[in-house]
Formats: C-alpha cells, sequence, structure tokens
C-alpha cells in the first residue's frame, strides 16, 4: 500500500519514505511569507483531513482554529453560505416528482408485503372485523406519526448544510460536543447506523422484487416455481447495469413513482368501495382496543406494521438532493394519500373476504390487470432498490472521506449530476448478498422475518442524535427536549421490540450484517490511529528543514513535483526519502493538503488556499466536504486562476511528476489492536484503491516509494 513514508530520524537526509508524519508542536513556520502556525492533532474524531497520498493511514490534521488562520491568510472565510431561495412553481413541481422517483421507492412499495404479514406472517392475527380495523388504525398511525412528524416535521430541521442522513447528522452534532466521550459515544452510534443501513440496502431490493414477482402466483399458480428464478434474472440485470450509471434510467424514476402511486391509490379506492366502513380505522381508539384484547400477541404484530413504514430514513437522507418543500409535497400531495387510500382497500378486502389475506395488494385487481399490475409492481420494486444501491454507493463515500473507510473505486457517472457515483467494491458486495437471500429465504414472507431491524435500530439512533441536536444547537430547554425524546423513543422502541423477537426467523442477518460493517468501519479507524502512534515522533518542521535546504542547496532541475502531505507543518517523509536517496529537488516543490470538513460541499470560492513558502517551496491547501471526491490535477489546473492573496503557481501538467510513499505493513509490532484485527486492517489496506486512482493523478506522472510499518 502507499503512503507518505516512514522512518524514525528527524534528519533532512536519513529518513525512509512511507510515513504520514504527525503534526508537530505548535510553533511558527518562518517561510518567504507569513504563514499560520502549525496544527496541532485534532481532538475531535469527527473532523478528518483526507489523506491525500496513497497510504489510508493516520491524518495528523489541523485543528478548527489553524483552519481558520489559514483561511483568514487568504481572505476566504470558511463562512458555507447555504441559504437558498425555497423552490416554487414549476421547479417545485419537477423537483417533487424527482422526490417520488428517489425518496419514496422504498416505502411506496411497502403495500406489496405490509398489510400480508399482519394477517399471514408468523405473528398473525385471524382476519376480523376487529382485527382488520385495529391494524389498520396502527398502519394509519404509524405513517402519521413516524413519518409525518418525526422525519418530516422534526428531523428534517435538523440538516448538516443542508444534507441529511444519518452521517452527517453524525458530524452535524458530533462537532458541537465538548466532551472526548461524548464525541466518541455519537461516532459509535452513527457508525452503527450507517452500518445497519447497509443491512437494509440488502434486504430492500430482495424483498421488494421478490413480491412484485409473486403477484403472478395469484394469476397463475402454476408459475410459483419460478418466481425465485425470475426474482434473480431481475436482481443480476440491475446490479449488471449500475456501471452505466442511472442518468438516463433515473429520468424515468419519477414518472415510473408517479405512475405507481397512481395505480396503488385507484385499486384502494376500489377495494374501499367494497366495504367504506374501513374508514373508521382512522379512529386511534381502534388501534387501542387492539393492544388490550390481543396484549403481547399485539405487540408482536407491530413487527409487521413496521413494515410499513421502512423507507422512512430515506426521506432524511436525500433531502440535500431535493430539499424540504419537494419532499414534504411529494409525501402529502400523492404518496401518503395513495398509500393510505391502499392500505384501506386492502382492508376492505379482507372484510369482504377473509381469504384475500394470501396476497390481498394483488386480490385488489381484477383478473384482467393482474399481470400488467405485477409488469408495474416490478418497475416500481426496481425503482425502490435502485435508490437503496444508490444510497449505499454515496454513504460509502462518504465513510471514506470522514476517514472510516478505505479508499475505493468511485466513478463518477454523469458529467453534469454529481451525486451520481458507481462503486464497483459496494456493488459487488450489494449483489451478491441481495441475490444470495432471494436464494435462501425464497419468499417475501420469510424475507419479511429479516426486515424491521435495521430499519428500527436506525430510527432509535436518530432519535438519540436528534435529541443532541435540540440541546446543543437549537439550544432548547430540559423541559422542551426529554419529553419529545421520551416520546419518539417510545415508538422506536416499541418498533424494535416486536422486531427483536424475529432474530431466530431470519432478523440475525441484518444484525450480523451490521456488527461486519461496523467492526470494518471500526477497525480501519482504530488500525490507522495505531500507525499515527507507531509512526507520532517520525516528523520535521518545514521550520527546521527550510533554513537547512537553503544552507545545503541540492541539485535542482527542471519541472514540478508535488508532494501529497495530510499535515501542514511538517515535511512529508517520502519528499526525505527522494532528497537522501537522489540528491536532487525540482525546481519546484508543491506540497498537496487536502481537508475534509463536517460539510456535505465546500464552495468553489472557498477551496484553496496556496502559499509561497521559499527556497521554491509552495504549499496548497484544499477543502473537500464530505460528499466531495477530490481531484487533485483539477485542483493544480485551478490555481492560475485563483484571486489573490493565492499565490499562482507556474505549472506546466506535462512537466509535473506526482510523488507517493507505498507502505508494507506488518501484524508484529507493539500496537493496542488483537492480532486478528491488526491483519484484517493490512487485509483493508492491500485492497484499498490506489491513491493516483481515488485522486484522479495520471498514472504515467507517478513516482511511488516504499518502506515497512509495524503495528
Amino acid at each position: 500500500m502507499a503512503s507518505e513514508g516512514s522512518g524514525t530520524s528527524r534528519s533532512v537526509t536519513d529518513r525512509p519514505a512511507g510515513s504520514p508524519l504527525p503534526s508537530p508542536a505548535a510553533g511558527a513556520i518562518r517561510p518567504a511569507r507569513p504563514l499560520a502556525p502549525r496544527p496541532a492533532e485534532s481532538p475531535n474524531p469527527l473532523v478528518s483531513a483526507v489523506d491525500p497520498d496513497a497510504w489510508d493511514g493516520p491524518r495528523a490534521h489541523p485543528s478548527r482554529r489553524t483552519r481558520f488562520l489559514l483561511c483568514s491568510a487568504a481572505q476566504t472565510p470558511m463562512s458555507h453560505d447555504v441559504n437558498r431561495a425555497p423552490p416554487s412553481g414549476k421547479a417545485l413541481l419537477t423537483l417533487s416528482l424527482g422526490a417520488l422517483g428517489v425518496v419514496y421507492g422504498d416505502i411506496g412499495t411497502s403495500p406489496l408485503y405490509a398489510l400480508k404479514e399482519c394477517f399471514n406472517g408468523p405473528h398473525a392475527v385471524f382476519v376480523s372485523p376487529e382485527n382488520v380495523l385495529g391494524v389498520l388504525s396502527l398502519v394509519f398511525w404509524s405513517l402519521t406519526f413516524v413519518v409525518t412528524f418525526k422525519y418530516l416535521t422534526l428531523v428534517m430541521r435538523a440538516d448538516n448544510r443542508g444534507e441529511g442522513g444519518i452521517l452527517a447528522l453524525m458530524a452535524l452534532v458530533g462537532k458541537h460536543e465538548a466532551t472526548k466521550r461524548g464525541r466518541k459515544v455519537l461516532l459509535l452510534l452513527g457508525l452503527f447506523g450507517a452500518a445497519l443501513l447497509y443491512g437494509d440496502g440488502v434486504i430492500t431490493p430482495a424483498i421488494s422484487v421478490l413480491s412484485a414477482v409473486e403477484g403472478v402466483v395469484v394469476a397463475a399458480p402454476a408459475l410459483e416455481r419460478l418466481v425465485v428464478p425470475a426474482t434473480v434474472l431481475i436482481l443480476v440485470g440491475l446490479f449488471l447495469i449500475q456501471k452505466r450509471g442511472t442518468a438516463t434510467v433515473g429520468a424515468v424514476f419519477g414518472p415510473i413513482m408517479l405512475l405507481w402511486f397512481a395505480t396503488i391509490g385507484t385499486l384502494g379506492v376500489r377495494g374501499i368501495l367494497h366495504d367504506p366502513s374501513v374508514l373508521r380505522a382512522v379512529a386511534p381508539i381502534y388501534a387501542v382496543r387492539f393492544f388490550v384484547e390481543h396484549r403481547l400477541h399485539g405487540f408482536l404484530v407491530l413487527g409487521a406494521v413496521v413494515l410499513c413504514i421502512t423507507g422512512g430514513e430515506a426521506l432524511y437522507a436525500d433531502m440535500g438532493h431535493f430539499g424540504r418543500r419537494p419532499i414534504r409535497l411529494a409525501w402529502l400531495g400523492l404518496a401518503m394519500p395513495a398509500l393510505l387510500l391502499n392500505y384501506f382497500g386492502q382492508g376492505a378486502i379482507l372484510l369482504h373476504d377473509p381469504a384475500a389475506a394470501q396476497n390481498p395488494f394483488f386480490m385488489l385487481a381484477p383478473a384482467w390487470a393482474v399481470y400488467p399490475l405485477v409488469a408495474i409492481a416490478t418497475a416500481a420494486t426496481i425503482v425502490a432498490s435502485q435508490a437503496l444501491i444508490s444510497g449505499a454507493f454515496s454513504l460509502t463515500r462518504q465513510a471514506v472521506q470522514l476517514g472510516y473507510c478505505p479508499r475505493v473505486t468511485i466513478r463518477h457517472t454523469s458529467q453534469t449530476e454529481i451525486g451520481q457515483i458507481y462503486v464497483p467494491e459496494v456493488n459487488f458486495a450489494l449483489g451478491a448478498a441481495t441475490i444470495a437471500l432471494v436464494l435462501g429465504f425464497k419468499s417475501s414472507s420469510a424475507l419479511a422475518a429479516a426486515y424491521g431491524i435495521a430499519v428500527t435500530g436506525t430510527m432509535m439512533i436518530t432519535t438519540l442524535l436528534f435529541h443532541r441536536v435540540t440541546r446543543d444547537l437549537w439550544k432548547w430547554s430540559r423541559w422542551m427536549s426529554w419529553p419529545l425524546t421520551v416520546l419518539l423513543m417510545a415508538v422506536d422502541l416499541a418498533f424494535f421490540g416486536a422486531n427483536i423477537v424475529k432474530i431466530e426467523e431470519g432478523g440475525w442477518f441484518p444484525i450480523a450484517a451490521a456488527v461486519a460493517v461496523y467492526t470494518l468501519l471500526t477497525t480501519w479507524k482504530r488500525g490507522r490511529d495505531s500507525v499515527a502512534e507507531a509512526l507520532r515522533g517520525a516528523s520535521l518542521p518545514l521550520e527546521l528543514f527550510l533554513p537547512d535546504l537553503a544552507k545545503r542547496k541540492p541539485a535542482r532541475v527542471p519541472g514540478t513535483a508535488v508532494f501529497m502531505t495530510s499535515n501542514l507543518g511538517v515535511v512529508p517523509a517520502v519528499l526525505l526519502h527522494h532528497l537522501k536517496h537522489n540528491k536532487l529537488l525540482h525546481e519546484r516543490v508543491v506540497l498537496v493538503s487536502i481537508l475534509t470538513e463536517e460539510v456535505p460541499a465546500v464552495p468553489e470560492r472557498e477551496r484553496v488556499v496556496s502559499d509561497s513558502l521559499g527556497e521554491g517551496f509552495y504549499r496548497v491547501v484544499a477543502h473537500y466536504g464530505f460528499m466531495e471526491t477530490p481531484d487533485v490535477p483539477k485542483l493544480l489546473a485551478s490555481l492560475p486562476e485563483r484571486p489573490p492573496p493565492n499565490v499562482a503557481i507556474p505549472m506546466n501538467p506535462m512537466d509535473t511528476t506526482f510523488y507517493l510513499g507505498r507502505e508494507t505493513l506488518l501484524p508484529t509490532g507493539p500496537a493496542k489492536l488483537w492480532r486478528w484485527r491488526k491483519k484484517l486492517f493490512i487485509i483493508m489496506a492491500r485492497n484499498a484503491a490506489t491513491a493516483s486512482q481515488f485522486f484522479g493523478l495520471p498514472p504515467n506522472r507517478v513516482v511511488e516509494m516504499g518502506a515497512q510499518i509495524q503495528l
């Protein structure tokens, strides 16, 4: 694997390559022009500097004060202006249509299986007027309370510079947490919530597509044996087309879901006409009576009712793509009414014919419409699956930028939409796991047992993080914040408790998947920290190096050398290694540091600060958000266009060489990690994407130097 350098000596000519250098002690650098003080390592684990060389290891990065001083020196304060006028008119309708396709795919396809599991699942109740009305009342108030009240009304107000999602929320509250222990708890919560979302991303495509294809059994029972093979073929095709991007397919996502919601709403009206008295279920008294009559059994039915709110987290996660108003308009104007009409229509069909409990959704349709409905449902579930897959890609990129995941291959599939990316490693893992689920569980009813735990676990973590927002950011009093948190958590715990009993029936899978992902994330972070500890004393301050360089005057050759470094105040070890062995330097030496801010995106005008250090040395500090992917050649090419006081660095791309370090890790050192975690970290490091690939460096302009590190 690659990195800056390694070694223990501080001499200019006796330093091997390979170690990312920790920040030196505080002090002032004295180059040709005044510079910011050298930073100390930030105590906040939620702030990370993206290590721009090939080493994915420790990142000693500047404190917030140092970042402020750097930006002040360049007269570009880090004020991320996200005040945008809310959309209206045609723009609002267009964004709302897009939100239907991306945001509401998962929750929009829940009618395919949610009510069926209440009356036909492992903890089902028998079909009776009282039970039907009780379950419908639970569905109605679950959608109203969890989706409309919790997410749309409350949680969506807690945005991180316009972006939502559990990692964005984690970064938002983490930077306002004063204690180290508090930050660690928030970090662990956020990481485990993210890990749960990966489990959700595996189950959703499997259960959605499988439940849609199962509709053919209603019209032709003899075709039941083809359901699983057909589902596998659809899923294989879905994951194979990911590398082509979603730009073309995404254009029809909105219209497909518009057709879907119109269809299920119409079918719901048709069902309600069989027995309009079903509308009485909007009264919460029927839910109360249901619990009173069934007690523990009624509580366990919540494990199936929760299926109607799966995808609620997507409302928050996709807020940055569409904004609050379009998401709320799409929900209140179409998605929620259509869903409620369909659920009540299914309830009316059950009152009319209890045998319809085998598949009440498809029983809503007349016989001639079953096959067209299967086609529409399959298209809708593909849209829902695509949204979860794209979400997993985005989540992975955020984890990489925040420093909790090795670099992966990130391919941008659109020249205009920055959020459309493809991650081959994640796509393969999701595809293999999803197909394995279909082959293992074989039916949507069996998969329903595995669903719910990941969703409800994420809901609880979101509630806890939201509580910190109300206290730390919004400055609510205890009397305002705690009652609301207790109310939200009581509902979340009820759903989670009803699902935890399904562990043996399949609920073990999302927990196992979350634990596996969480182990990978924390192992990577702890491995990087262990390497940082091992290399703590291997730094040489620029304030010592530059005067020594002026005295020694090594040979200089034409051209530009770019050294990637995660430390602003020290010399990259690979530069020292290069100078030790080659006895020369380029005419211009550029030290590039790329920092990840605690915001989704950094405005272009605040992207970069460049300085002249003297002796032909320059420093470039670039800032990126955790939802952005750095492009170093593009960054360097933009330097001549940057306004003063940024320094214009004369560079010819064909005369520029990028120097990186490459590390070999050994699990034989004193690091405080279990040996199996050391080996896991080493495996992850070996399989990480190369720095030249991740940062867009031209392969024919890259020189790598190596060394060994003992963990």
